[in-house]
Order: C-alpha cells, then sequence, then structure tokens
C-alpha cells in the first residue's frame, strides 16, 4: 500500500526511543511517511499493562501450570500435548440503523484472515490455531454501536454466548484513536459476563480505515484474548512480554518502519509481529514462542474442564 516515494525507515537505536506521537518515515514495506492521525495512539489502552500486572499474570501462569500439568516450561508441556486449537466464534455486530450492519460476506472475511494470520500463511509460525464461525448476530441500539467501552457491561453478558473456550467477537464504532480492545484470559474468572474482543467495523478486511482495514486489529486484540502481551511491553526492562524470541523494545512500531533497534538486548525490534502497532501492510506474523505461549495458556484458563 503505497501512495508516496519508497524511503529507506528512519532507524533507531537503542537510548533513542521514538519522540512520542512521532510516526517513523516510510520504509521497503512500501508504506509512505505520515498517515491517519491514529497511528501515534495505542490501538488498545486496555493491552496496555503495568510492569506488576504482568509479573502477576506470568507468575499465575506458571503456578496454574505448574499445579495441573507438573511443569511450568512451555517448550517442554508444548512437546507432549501440542493440538490444533480450533476456537468457535460467536460474531456480534453492533449497529444504529444501517451504519455497522456487516455483511455476512465481510464476516466470513474476518475469519479467513484470522485463519490466515494465526496459521502462519501471511509470513509468520503457525501457532496451532484455528478458528471457526459459530454464530453472526446484529444489534440495532445506536448507544451501544456508537459508545461500545461506556456500555460494554450491558451488552456482552445480554449477546455473548457459550463458555470460556468461545471467542465472543463484536464490531462496533469504537473509534479511530483506540481501534479495539479486548479482555485477557486470565481475568475470566473474575468477570466471565465481560469476556471477550471488540473492535471498530472500520477494521474489518476492506473496511474504510485507511492503512488499517485488512482485519488486523481483531487479530491483534484476539491475541490478548489468547493471553498475548505486547512486544514492546515494558521497554527494555525484563520481562518484557515473556516470550524468548520476541526481541525487548523501548517503543511500539509506528507507521511502516523497515527497521528499528530500540533497546540493547539482542536482536531488531519485532516490527512486523500481529502485537506490535503499526500500519496493517506492514503486521505479517507470530513466533513460535508466541504460539507456545497460546497454546500454554489455553491449557491453564480456557481449555474444558481446566479454567478456574
Amino acid at each position: 500500500m503505497s501512495d508516496g516515494p519508497r524511503a529507506r525507515a528512519k532507524t533507531v537505536r537503542a537510548g533513542k526511543p521514538l519522540a512520542a506521537g512521532k510516526a517513523v518515515t516510510a520504509g521497503r514495506d512500501g508504506c509512505a511517511q505520515g498517515g491517519a492521525a491514529r497511528v501515534a495512539h495505542p490501538r488498545d489502552r486496555d493491552g496496555e499493562l503495568t510492569r506488576g500486572q504482568v509479573a502477576a499474570m506470568l507468575g499465575d501462569l506458571s503456578r496454574t501450570l505448574r499445579e495441573r500439568y507438573g511443569t511450568a516450561d512451555e517448550r517442554r508441556f508444548d512437546t507432549a500435548r501440542r493440538r490444533t486449537l480450533v476456537i468457535p466464534v460467536r460474531f456480534h455486530a453492533l449497529a444504529a440503523g444501517r451504519a455497522g450492519r456487516l455483511s455476512g460476506a465481510s464476516v466470513q472475511g474476518q475469519i479467513a484472515t484470522l485463519n490466515a494470520a494465526y496459521s502462519g500463511r501471511t509470513g509468520g509460525a503457525d501457532t496451532g490455531v484455528r478458528f471457526r464461525l459459530a454464530g453472526y448476530d446484529v444489534t440495532n441500539r445506536a448507544s451501544w454501536f456508537y459508545h461500545p467501552r461506556k456500555y460494554q457491561s450491558r451488552f456482552k453478558p445480554r449477546l455473548r454466548r457459550g463458555g470460556r473456550g468461545t471467542l465472543n467477537l463484536y464490531s462496533a464504532s469504537v473509534g479511530s484513536d483506540v481501534l479495539g480492545f479486548s479482555t485477557f484470559p486470565q481475568w475470566y474468572r473474575k468477570s466471565p459476563r465481560m469476556d471477550g474482543v471488540v473492535v471498530d467495523y472500520r477494521s474489518l478486511p476492506r473496511g474504510s480505515y485507511r492503512r488499517f482495514n485488512r482485519g488486523y486489529t481483531a487479530v491483534h486484540e484476539i491475541g490478548h484474548w489468547l493471553g498475548l502481551l505486547h512486544t514492546f511491553q515494558g521497554g527494555c526492562t525484563p520481562p518484557g512480554d515473556g516470550v524468548s524470541d520476541t526481541p525487548y523494545e523501548a517503543t511500539p512500531a509506528q507507521g511502516c518502519p523497515h527497521y528499528k533497534d530500540t533497546c540493547p538486548q539482542r536482536g531488531d525490534d519485532p516490527v512486523h509481529n500481529f502485537m506490535n502497532y503499526g500500519f496493517d501492510s506492514c503486521m505479517r506474523s507470530f513466533t513460535p514462542g508466541q504460539g507456545r505461549r497460546i497454546r500454554a495458556v489455553w491449557a491453564a484458563y480456557r481449555a474444558p474442564g481446566h479454567g478456574r
């Protein structure tokens, strides 16, 4: 996706993070400098966790795996138990009259995008996760559609279907600064009726949000629902996102950088990872470690008979 000259991305070295709100220059991916104003803002504020929250979540995961399966070693656990996870999706489109009323083809397109991203067909690792559309409904309620964060405590309990292993995916007019928000699996036991993911309906494949219309907002938010953190979580300070093969990253990717290296630890910033920020055209991969993390979290919190 290009509407400007191809230029080499600005190289950002350790100790020199990008200034807040500053987008990087276009890289070889073909995305032009600048773009939609919202590239300077988080995709999801709910995904921005404190160091204490991350430590608590990772600690709880290790304890839960050890108590139930005898090991907290995700590599060892994964070798013994790996299987493909097929997740049923209940898609709920919120609407205000004709606004937000998605076609069946649009919904199927989003499911296809999820399967391509999580299977590695977009260029990354196969996480072992697949998605199956189990239902689609439309609810015409303007207040819910235009203010989904404010009214989520009303529409989620009324619309959600299934248990801890069913993904309830809602579309609404979330906004341009924040494109979506999600719960984490560790939160389910305290608020099961609030479990799920909300994305802006214009971010679906072929939607009207320029630069963010390939369906990758849902890919990113569902990553949180499956237990993944942002690749830039905690900056250069351990444990970061807690996944060994996603290099530390001081600042999120913005726009479409070809190259960025913001931390002294080994490895360049994972600018093309789905759990980063950036234009949809520049996101394309999960890592093997993220796949292992997803499967470990699923066994701890979402697998039938094992969640608490």
